[in-house]
């Protein structure tokens, strides 16, 4: 009686964890968030009566240094595309972020501690007369005079200033320099909220976890000392104007030239020579279509270099840095333009880049990311600066092109600009920088799959698909980073194969292309095309933090003779399964794979497989490469060295 009370004694441990698995919970049909309809099909692709709005703007600023404020004008041309009428329009003031009333501020745990007033509206108006406004937070609903019916358009006109945040602004800030202040110039105009199909106005605050935002043209003026130097979204439309013959003419070779060429020299920087006047003001003209913002630099300090950027289809665009002499050297921003060439040429392989011109900003140190320029530190270096580069010029593809909404779903921008990173460190400059291992992705240098984990078993980690505004700032990274861009690897690698993933991630890239999908859109398009439901991933990844712990019970021959195959005892101890490469280890030192797909655990939590070995075997081992997240190695192996 002892014997068999200490047997059970010792069994209840496996049963209790094998019972924590349950296939038809994980293989449970899956009902997404956004239901299907003529908009938005089954098959994740955009319905027939799908619509969107669109806003474009037609922008004059202008930069007082010794006030630190933005003075502009913006004409927004509203066209209403949707079935509805609309009584109001809101848009969003993100500038009130850094008032000391804002709900950011408020609710923080840690206030700012230093305000500015937000956005000074000094006139909005639509045909020369004065309209109705009401602002709340970073929102302002405009009331108007009579509907705008579906399929209607107006013109709104809206004047006013701001004082520019400094160094503590964050995303948008003004930076010292040795020659002078470093204007990095973002969030910086009123902009349309989205009305969309989902939830009609979408109105969220602006917290700091970004945007959400109408696509259209964007044409903007920017109005500096003579002596500043301007880099921006979109094209260049006067450099005659505002750059020397010799800039021009740096500039026409940088177009073509795969190595980078200086435009503006560092000896240069600080020369009334490389100004085309010398008193004053310049106005710098940009353009940029197909996007959903814009954001620019100013400064009298910067070195600005230039590459040509090879795209697919023999098209090309222009790669371009702007730093101060504090970002010159071998090992930092000299290599720059090289960086952000090399990953735009990368990245490209998933949809090419669409825009003239990219450029990468060292300034404050933001690292944010906007619409053909990104924001990154002066005193970046070496990976470090490899890695921000291409994680901000990244988000070209998520969000910029694919316009999902960050405000809700930081994954979809976040986690999908991770994972492409990966890809990046490893074909830049064969591997230089390879493999990725920085704050975003497995931040202690080691295997992802291990150092995921840690997230998995933590009670009080958020899930994914949780709103972006509710994931703490100790799981941002973790979470809507690493966890979602290892799970497409995960999902590349070992679930689809490279082959049917990259296939159906491209066109979810292209269908959605300056559209607005949700997570259902995503997990629908990738069912779709690659020929799989995935439910259960998705559940189990997406939906919930459910841990994985596969496990090598026994193995016996059959029939007791190694020739005829051998078979294997599995057991589950945790909630998610996933294909597992099994490794058979012969006596003879030989071996053999086999890859047990995701249905061996259909039906149950302990599975028995037969391979169809022909010899003694010595090992046998689950996942041998480590490439799964198995919370328990130690019961993944077996040795049979002493089996007949």
């Amino acid at each position: 009686m002892f014997s068999r009370l200490v047997l059970v004694a010792l069994l209840l441990p496996f049963w209790a964890a094998a019972a924590s698995f349950d296939p038809q919970a994980l293989f449970a049909p899956l009902t997404l968030p956004t239901p299907t309809t003529t908009l938005r099909g089954g098959s994740g692709l955009p319905g027939p009566a799908f619509w969107q709005n669109r806003a474009d703007y037609h922008i004059k600023a202008q930069i007082h240094p010794h006030t630190q404020q933005l003075s502009a004008t913006v004409t927004i041309d509203y066209q209403n595309n949707s079935p509805d009428a609309l009584d109001v329009l809101w848009l969003q003031l993100d500038q009130n972020i850094y008032r000391r009333d804002s709900r950011a501020n408020l609710s923080a745990a840690k206030p700012r501690g230093h305000y500015t007033q937000g956005y000074q509206l000094e006139a909005v108006t639509m045909a020369g007369k004065a309209l109705h406004y009401l602002v709340n937070d970073t929102r302002m609903r405009v009331d108007l005079p009579q509907p705008l019916k579906a399929g209607g358009h107006l013109r709104l006109h809206i004047r006013y200033h701001y004082t520019i945040p400094g160094t503590w602004g964050g995303r948008t800030a003004v930076t010292d320099s040795k020659n002078g202040p470093i204007f990095e110039i973002a969030q910086w105009f009123p902009r349309m909220a989205v009305y969309d199909d989902l939830r009609g106005w979408d109105t969220q605050p602006y917290l700091g976890k970004e945007f959400y935002l109408e696509y259209g043209s964007i044409d903007y003026q920017v109005t500096v000392p003579w002596n500043y130097l301007v880099v921006g979204s979109g094209e260049l439309q006067n450099p005659q104007q505002v750059l020397t013959h010799s800039q021009r003419e740096r500039l026409k070779q940088a177009h073509q030239s795969d190595k980078t060429l200086y435009i503006v020299k560092p000896e240069e920087v600080a020369s009334r020579q490389s100004r085309p006047r010398h008193s004053g003001t310049l106005t710098w003209h940009f353009h940029m279509n197909h996007t959903r913002d814009v954001a620019f630099a100013a400064s009298p300090a910067f070195v600005i270099d230039a590459a040509r950027i090879n795209l697919p289809n023999h098209r090309h665009s222009l790669a371009m840095s702007a730093y101060p002499l504090e970002g010159v050297g071998a090992d930092k921003w000299n290599r720059s333009t090289e960086y952000l060439k090399g990953t735009i040429e990368h990245f490209s392989h998933w949809y090419p880049y669409p825009w003239p011109v990219a450029v990468n900003l060292g300034g404050h140190g933001a690292g944010m990311e906007y619409p053909g320029i990104v924001f990154d530190g002066m005193h970046d270096s070496g990976k470090f600066l490899f890695w921000i580069t291409a994680h901000e010029i990244g988000h070209s593809w998520f969000p910029m092109v694919v316009g999902s909404n960050e405000r809700r779903h930081a994954f979809m921008d976040e986690g999908f600009n991770t994972f492409i990173d990966v890809y990046a460190s490893e074909a830049f400059n064969h591997g230089e920088y390879a493999p990725k291992r920085d704050s975003e992705y497995a931040p202690g240098g080691g295997n992802p799959a291990e150092e995921i984990l840690p997230v998995l078993a933590d009670a009080e980690a958020p899930v994914i698909m949780a709103p972006a505004d509710s994931i703490a700032e100790k799981y941002r990274h973790k979470v809507s980073y690493f966890k979602a861009a290892f799970g497409l690897v995960l999902l590349r690698e070992q679930i689809l194969g490279p082959t049917r993933f990259d296939k159906a991630f491209k066109r979810y890239i292209a269908t959605w292309a300056y559209r607005h999908p949700t997570p259902s859109d995503f997990f629908r398009i990738m069912d779709s095309e690659a020929g799989e439901d995935l439910s259960w991933f998705w559940r189990g990844w997406f939906f919930n933090n459910w841990q994985l712990d596969m496990a090598l019970s026994s193995a016996s021959y059959v029939d007791n003779d190694p020739a005829k195959g051998i078979t294997l005892q599995l057991a589950s101890y945790q909630k998610l399964v996933m294909p597992v490469r099994v490794q058979v280890t012969y006596r003879d030192g030989s071996q053999q794979h086999w890859r047990l797909p995701v249905e061996t655990w259909r039906t149950s939590a302990t599975p028995q497989v037969v391979l169809p070995t022909t010899k003694a075997i010595s090992r046998i081992t689950l996942d041998p490469q480590q490439v799964l997240p198995d919370a328990n190695r130690a019961n993944n192996s077996l040795n049979m060295a002493s089996a007949s």
